[in-house]
Order: C-alpha cells, then sequence, then structure tokens
C-alpha cells in the first residue's frame, strides 16, 4: 500500500483532493435539503392536523344546523313511501 502512495504524482494528489472537495460540497449541500425537508414536513404535519380539526368541527355544526332545520323543512317524503 505505500508502495501505491509513494508512486502517485503530485497531480494525482490535486485531483484527489479536488474531487473529495467536491463530495463534502455535495454532501453539504444535500444535509441542507435535507434539513429543509423536515422542517417543511413538520410544519405540513402541524397544519394537516389543524385543517383535520377544524373539518371535523365544521362537519359537527353543519349535522347540528341539519338536524336544527330537519323539522322545518316541507318537502319532506311522508312515512308511507
Amino acid at each position: 500500500m505505500k508502495w501505491i502512495i509513494a508512486c502517485m504524482a503530485e497531480n494525482d494528489y490535486e485531483r484527489i483532493d479536488g474531487r473529495l472537495t467536491a463530495i463534502e460540497m455535495k454532501l453539504m449541500y444535500m444535509e441542507d435539503f435535507v434539513k429543509q425537508l423536515q422542517e417543511v414536513t413538520v410544519q405540513n404535519g402541524t397544519e394537516l392536523a389543524r385543517l383535520k380539526k377544524e373539518n371535523a368541527l365544521m362537519a359537527e355544526k353543519i349535522k347540528e344546523m341539519s338536524d336544527l332545520l330537519e323539522g322545518d323543512i316541507p318537502n319532506r317524503k311522508p312515512p308511507h313511501y
């Protein structure tokens, strides 16, 4: 192994160093992107929970209003239909 390293030219070291730097930069950007995705996912989960709760409340209110108005509907079918 030492022989392989000893045989490498200076430009090989520079090339490898450049590739390693590029990989490190890509990794840094990917880590940042994943962090942003996690934040958006948490925000979306919170918003979804809020909207589900709001939807349930609205459905309950509509049901209550429907129950209140049911007696006032003049075009109801008679019970024998």
